[in-house]
């Protein structure tokens, strides 16, 4: 692969294994080597490789025409919403009324085919991994997977300030394309962390700087890490908890994957078809779009229901005890059509982080090359392509929690009024404030489903916390 700024991509990133598809050696620890899983939809004929034309009733977000009662009022169409919905109709037979108060399903999982027939993402980038067996064996009920190992580069300033496309995390290439050097084996890439690592003047690190520079050292966290935290937090990491900055992977051989799970995967028709599956053709389940849980229980709109299960933000179901709101930070999307760009792709990979202080938005994702695109696109009849730059920002969706020690025990005073609070279980990402990766979502609710058969209770099976950090900000 060429790493100078001229180089312009050949194709979709591949390797000799496949598009999508890591080295060889590394390729081969994918659990996923092929097609696997079921699509109901696409088994009864559906042809469409885009989200289907949901019923009206479902979009207008039609009240009149629910059930008078439930079993279950889930508030959220997303990972935790759905998953419960769908195992207590599998499994217990008990019906639901799902409200999301935006105007698709999937919450932020959702992907559709834009106008020029390009498959795009409309909250940013998902790439599905998991070590989870129990996770891995669900989600193939409801579509069909293909292997894909996620692979990210950066535009990175070398040591004359040269920016270069490397690997990222940083790999024997990113360091050797960097600095000059010659690493060729494990040993002597440790034996260059080594001899960069600056350890904390306490001996623990106190931030997210001291935790950086005794992970990598000055020359890659200078260069990939300091400006990217504070585009992406804005905060520099000398002001964020060292445990920001203490998952910084350290790689020592040519491994530039960018997760480690055993099974990595796309489904092959998009995420939006995982909850169509799931979803729409339960007669259990009903499910509105559009549609404000508070406004409507103002309103006196909700049916009469058993219990509430609610995957908003925590903060909101309590706003009215006047307390704090949780901070937050959000992503905006700068989506461009490029019509023509050389050899159909606008660069050289999906991801392409701009870590430098002289580039306001963080990465471009460029959709075109992930090979769960629809047909035409991979038989190269869309010519353009369609790129997103992302933006940090402090306004819009809540999308990562602010880790510090102030919103820890704002959490916890909100989490207290929760679990004080009769007939309402409050379940994933935004209830729990914790980033949940997919796989960590999908498991989450899966154990609180176990709860309520076992000794019918919604609860979870461990806290939020348990679950280990997920992926966080790219």
């Amino acid at each position: 692969a060429c790493s100078s700024l001229s180089a312009m991509p050949a194709g979709p990133f591949a390797s000799s294994v496949g598009v999508g598809r890591a080295e060889p050696e590394w390729a081969a620890l994918n659990k996923v080597q092929g097609i696997t899983g079921k699509d109901d939809i696409a088994a009864s004929g559906e042809t469409s490789q885009a989200p289907l034309k949901l019923d009206h009733a479902i979009t207008a977000g039609d009240m009149a025409s629910v059930p008078k009662k439930v079993d279950l009022l889930i508030v959220g169409a997303g990972l935790s919403g759905a998953v419960i919905a769908e195992r207590c109709s599998k499994e217990m037979g008990m019906t639901s009324l799902v409200i999301d108060v935006r105007d698709h399903i999937g919450g932020n999982c959702y992907d559709y085919v834009e106008e020029h027939g390009i498959r795009s993402s409309k909250y940013g980038a998902h790439l599905f991994h998991t070590k989870f067996q129990r996770v891995w064996d669900y989600v193939q009920e409801f579509s069909q997977w293909m292997p894909f190992d996620h692979r990210v580069k950066g535009m990175v300033p070398d040591k004359e300030g040269v920016k270069k496309l490397v690997p990222i995390p940083p790999t024997q290439a990113t360091v050797n394309e960097l600095f000059g050097e010659n690493i060729s084996s494990e040993a002597e890439m440790q034996a260059w962390y080594d001899s960069q690592r600056v350890l904390p003047p306490s001996g623990e690190a106190a931030n997210g700087e001291e935790a950086a520079l005794s992970r990598v050292g000055p020359l890659l966290y200078e260069r990939i890490f300091k400006h990217y935290t504070k585009k992406q937090w804005d905060k520099y990491p000398a002001e964020l908890d060292a445990s920001v900055l203490m998952r910084l992977p350290c790689r020592t051989s040519t491994d530039d994957r960018y997760f480690g799970d055993e099974w990595q995967a796309l489904p092959v028709n998009g995420y939006t078809r995982i909850f169509e599956n799931m979803l729409l053709n339960d007669p259990n389940i009903t499910l509105r779009l559009g549609v404000d849980f508070f406004a409507a229980k103002a309103a006196g709109k909700l049916p009469e229901y058993g219990m509430l299960v609610y995957t908003g933000p925590i903060d909101s179901y309590f706003a009215q005890q006047g307390m704090p709101k949780l901070e937050y930070r959000s992503i905006r999307f700068e989506e461009i059509w490029v019509p023509e760009p050389e050899d159909g792709f606008f660069q050289e990979a999906m991801v392409v982080n701009y870590p430098s202080a002289d580039v306001p938005f963080t990465r471009i994702v460029e959709y075109k090359h992930v090979p769960n695109q629809p047909e035409e696109v991979k038989r190269g009849e869309v010519k353009g392509t369609l790129i997103a730059r992302e933006y940090s920002s402090a306004e819009g969706d809540p999308y990562y929690p602010v880790p510090n020690p102030e919103n820890r025990a704002l959490y916890e005073r909100y989490r207290e009024l929760a679990e004080k609070e009769e007939g309402v279980c409050f379940v994933g990402r935004l209830a729990s404030y914790k980033y949940f990766n997919m796989d960590q979502a999908i498991l989450n609710a899966l154990e609180i489903y176990d709860n309520y058969k076992e000794a019918g209770k919604f609860a979870p099976k461990r806290r939020p916390e348990d679950f280990g950090p997920g992926d966080g900000p790219k």
